[in-house]
């Protein structure tokens, strides 16, 4: 059992936690949880570390997994040192990060999220959730973004981080003639907008563009688009939350598609 807060792998896993630099250096990160445990490919596993409590309360199928896995064993203090979370389950895993090409994303009938420095993590996750509930192919992130491999962002995706594919690019317009070129047709989510979201058919191939949760689209970017596109909102707001709008977005595509 590893005890010592100093010891270099409780450490190393501290690090991946808390630096992206860290995680993009070394193409690793990290998940906790029996959830996300449970859910992430063995392909990906490197290492496991758990508590002798969480050991104790593990049901059959979580200790047939760790037998699969192999496991390290901790103390409730080294693991407080590399958690990321304010009450600990008692077992987290280091993973290897996946890198999908911009080529799978797209399939028969593509319906893609394109997100432009979309900041907070909660968002990220969220929006990567939905993804998958509403039949997402992909999801780019532009070079801005937040980390997808961030803890909180990890957490939010509820395990779809694992399903959904997605890459980072920073040549936002080079990938968007890159979905033109193949079939995709392009759609800003924007305040100025010229043409109501729910008016538009989204049964071809699609790209949704979202942007920051504060600003919104870049105009430059939202001008790259083949439409402009706007939700109707009423009362004194000016916008709705990022992933709040991805949503809706995405779930009517689903409808038109399914019709």
């Amino acid at each position: 059992m590893i005890t010592s807060i100093s010891n270099e792998k409780i450490k190393h896993v501290a690090a991946l936690q808390q630096k992206v630099r860290q995680r993009r250096e070394e193409s690793l990160f990290v998940v906790e949880g029996g959830r996300l445990f449970c859910e992430a490919p063995f392909s990906l596993i490197r290492e496991v570390y758990v508590t002798e409590r969480f050991l104790e309360h593990a049901d059959v199928k979580m200790r047939d997994r760790l037998a699969a896995t192999g496991y390290e064993e901790v103390s409730e203090q080294a693991f407080g040192k590399m958690s990321d979370t304010k009450a600990p389950q008692g077992i987290l895993a280091v993973l290897r990060q996946q890198n999908y090409k911009r080529e799978e994303l797209l399939g028969a009938s593509p319906l893609l999220l394109f997100l432009e420095n979309i900041q907070d993590p909660g968002n990220l996750g969220t929006i990567l959730r939905t993804a998958e509930g509403a039949g997402v192919t992909g999801v780019i992130l532009s070079g801005d973004c937040a980390d997808i491999y961030q803890p909180k962002v990890v957490r939010a995706t509820m395990g779809s981080l694992f399903r959904v594919p997605f890459y980072r690019s920073e040549e936002i317009k080079r990938e968007i003639e890159f979905l033109r070129d193949n079939g995709v047709k392009i759609y800003a989510a924007y305040l100025e907008g010229s043409e109501c979201y729910d008016a538009m058919d989204y049964r071809a191939g699609s790209a949704f563009l979202i942007g920051n949760e504060g600003s919104g689209l870049t105009r430059e970017t939202a001008e790259a688009a083949d439409e402009r596109i706007r939700i109707p909102m009423e009362g004194k707001l000016e916008s709705l939350n990022a992933g709040v709008s991805a949503a809706l977005l995405v779930y009517e595509a689903a409808r038109q598609r399914r019709a």
